[in-house]
């Protein structure tokens, strides 16, 4: 089992910047892809960005392209995403997955594990 705890939401104004760490504990999955989701009320979960285990193949949701970026950290079993230039629309609660598979996928089908996600808001 594979447990993900979330970190780093919180509320901004447009146009600032955030980073949001994801650890992961408990069976070692270190050769799996990892992702961000994100949804707000009465919509389904949206694909941000993902990674492949080495971290060489990275995905974006076009929304988020150029101002947001997945990185991870193979030592500390952690995820980050960077979001910068955030804007109002980016607000939603965002969700770490993970997957023991190596590539990484755009749909939320293609994660085992999931975080409790964290709050982002982004003030006008």
């Amino acid at each position: 089992q594979v447990q993900l705890v979330e970190s780093g939401g919180g509320l901004v104004q447009a146009g600032g910047s955030l980073r949001l760490s994801c650890a992961a504990s408990g069976r070692t999955f270190s050769n799996g892809a990892m992702g961000w989701f994100r949804q707000v009320p009465g919509k389904e979960r949206e694909f941000v960005a993902a990674i492949n285990w080495t971290g060489g193949i990275t995905y974006y949701a076009d929304s988020v392209k150029g101002r947001f970026t997945i990185s991870r950290d193979h030592a500390k079993n952690t995820v980050y995403l960077q979001m910068d230039s955030l804007k109002p629309e980016d607000t939603a609660v965002y969700y770490c997955a993970a997957d023991h598979k190596m590539w990484p996928s755009r749909t939320p089908g293609g994660y085992e594990y999931w975080g409790q996600g964290t709050q982002v808001t982004v003030s006008s």
